[in-house]
């Protein structure tokens, strides 16, 4: 017999592989601790060919390791080496594959940096918070400046830079360099006081834009342009400012409140000026199609002119073309007597012939005939009268038309500079001269009054 307790079954533990547990303990770990930044110092450092890091992290009574990918170590502008004293920016997490702890490192930063980050920090809201920073107080870059400035150390590799660059894009702009000490004790001092000769020689066109630059190099290289005098040097300039300092990652105070940041003092330079290749191939585009459109104008013009002049008939030309019209209408009116003449002649040949065909009274018929012609040379005379009567009025309508006999009669022709025909007072002006044309030669006149 068994008891109650021993027929009861009891549920079996859950049992979970390797794998599973150190997921959950890598979730566990990955929750409860947060992004955070830790101190130590670096041993064991390994680079990979992969370009990823390995080192351990250390203090006096504990280690860590830690592990830095190649997609985070690339934008490391120094070298970490065996103890250093550093502070990391981590994700505490579990290498399943082994069941290992270790740190992941997001970011890292020399032992000591966090108060100037702080220090950073704060001034960056204090300036913003007052508006220097805006995009509105911003202004424009010169595009064509007649002068640059630059304010970085003379011994600079980044003055070298600068200037090579302008050389090549630019050579005729005169360059002016306020030398001035770049890093070190007082120089934020010493680039306020270069920014401030820059602003007030601007006043009498040294420069019109300044470049403040330098190459790159640690925060603490860096820090004099992250000094609130360098800011309000900046801030109260009175030409444009464009700041170069140190690489495309570096960012500094100076950077927020310039007219324009440029990554690099090379790009800067770039920034600043026109490139000349760039302008000579605009200007070359430019007299390309000045060439064009005014060969357009003048060919378009060509035309109208050409289709103008077929239209414009001259008024001697127009009095010849009316003459030849005349002279073929009187010649197709004596053709066409000649032809009546004929017709009727044939008429009284062919009645004569009926006459002697029939024997009629010759007497009678002679006289008939004698009255036809006498009525026939009537009626020619009246015709040839006719005609003529038409001829004289039409050569007295061509004469009326013909300027040359308006002139004969007393009047005259003015014209403009421009050759127009002045019908109306009002559309001259006292001074303007007038070309007055009469019936024999050409006279020159002054408008003196008008009514």
């Amino acid at each position: 017999m068994f008891s109650d307790t021993e027929a009861t079954p009891q549920p079996q533990a859950q049992v979970i592989s390797v794998s599973e547990l150190n997921r959950r303990v890598r979730a566990a770990v990955e929750r409860s601790v947060p992004l955070a930044w830790v101190a130590g110092e670096i041993s064991n450092l390994r680079r990979y060919d992969s370009g990823h890091w390995y080192f351990t992290l250390k203090d006096a009574a504990a280690q860590v390791d830690c592990v830095m990918f190649r997609h985070k170590a690339q934008f490391m502008d120094w070298q970490p080496d065996n103890g250093m004293q550093v502070e990391v920016r981590a994700v505490a997490t579990v290498y399943e594959a082994r069941g290992k702890y270790q740190l992941t490192i997001e970011g890292m930063r020399r032992a000591g940096l966090g108060a100037l980050y702080e220090a950073f920090e704060k001034l960056k809201a204090k300036l913003d918070k007052e508006g220097l920073f805006a995009e509105e107080r911003k202004r424009e870059i010169p595009a064509y400046p007649r002068a640059i400035g630059v304010v970085t150390s003379p011994q600079a590799a980044a003055l070298r830079d600068v200037l090579t660059t302008l050389k090549r894009r630019m050579p005729s702009i005169p360059v002016v360099i306020y030398p001035t000490p770049v890093q070190g004790a007082g120089a934020a001092v010493k680039i306020m006081q270069a920014i401030a000769t820059a602003s007030a020689r601007a006043g009498h066109d040294e420069c019109e834009v300044l470049i403040v630059c330098r190459g790159g190099g640690s925060i603490e290289d860096l820090w004099s342009f992250n000094e609130e005098v360098v800011a309000r040097a900046i801030h109260a300039c009175a030409i444009p400012v464009v700041t170069g300092v140190g690489h495309e990652t570096d960012f500094t105070i100076a950077d927020f409140v310039a007219d324009a940041r440029a990554p690099t003092p090379t790009a800067a330079a770039e920034l600043v000026s026109p490139d000349r290749i760039e302008l000579g191939e605009q200007v070359s585009q430019l007299r390309r199609a000045l060439t064009r459109t005014t060969r357009r104008a003048f060919e378009d013009r060509m035309q109208k002119l050409d289709y103008l002049a077929r239209r414009l008939i001259h008024p001697d030309e127009r009095i010849r073309e009316r003459t030849r019209h005349l002279a073929h209408l009187g010649n197709r009116l004596q053709g066409a007597f000649k032809h009546d003449t004929a017709r009727r002649e044939w008429a009284v040949g062919a009645a004569a012939q009926r006459l002697r065909g029939v024997r009629p009274d010759l007497k009678a018929c002679e006289r008939e005939v004698q009255q036809a012609m006498r009525g026939l040379r009537e009626a020619m005379r009246r015709q040839f009268e006719g005609a003529g009567s038409r001829l004289v009025r039409a050569e007295a309508h061509l004469n009326a038309f013909n300027p040359q006999g308006v002139l004969e009669r007393g009047y005259s022709i003015a014209e403009t500079a421009n050759g127009a025909i002045v019908r109306d007072a009002a559309t001259l002006q006292v001074g303007e001269m007038l070309k007055v044309s009469f019936a024999r030669g050409q006279a020159e006149t002054e408008v003196k009054r008008k009514e």
